[in-house]
């Protein structure tokens, strides 16, 4: 199993709303790496949901409930794709961009080295430590 990190503005697309409609194709991805990472994605994989731009925290997790397929919201025969994703939970804390960035453990995250990258790789070491943040 692989970790992921999606971002999503949450006045476009919040994690209440992930959880109300139970999931969704993760379209709308148009950056050749971000593509490739989905392309990577494999059911059962976990994801950190990133609330960018205004709130700038990690605030659930969700899993990969089917591999990339071509992207609806694309032109056909373009090379875009999409995953099904579902929510798992919700995080009991935020875990802000600042606590990420203050966690010497958390360094190395992509996030902090993509930051404009919207599908991001999580180390499985990374993963927990976001997870014990959002535990306290």
């Amino acid at each position: 199993m692989k970790h992921w990190l999606v971002k999503s503005e949450p006045d476009k697309y919040s994690w209440a709303t992930f959880v109300a409609e139970d999931g969704t194709a993760w379209t709308g991805v148009r950056n050749y790496q971000a593509r490739n990472n989905l392309n990577l994605m494999q059911p059962g994989d976990l994801v950190l949901y990133y609330h960018s731009v205004s709130e700038k925290a990690v605030v659930g997790i969700a899993e990969v409930a089917a591999p990339a397929a071509p992207d609806a919201t694309a032109e056909a025969g373009s090379p875009w794709v999409a995953v099904q994703l579902r929510p798992v939970q919700r995080l009991p804390q935020p875990v802000s961009l600042a606590q990420i960035k203050a966690d010497a453990r958390l360094g190395e995250l992509a996030l902090l080295r993509q930051s404009r990258l919207s599908v991001l790789p999580v180390r499985p070491e990374e993963f927990d430590v976001v997870l014990a943040l959002g535990a306290k």
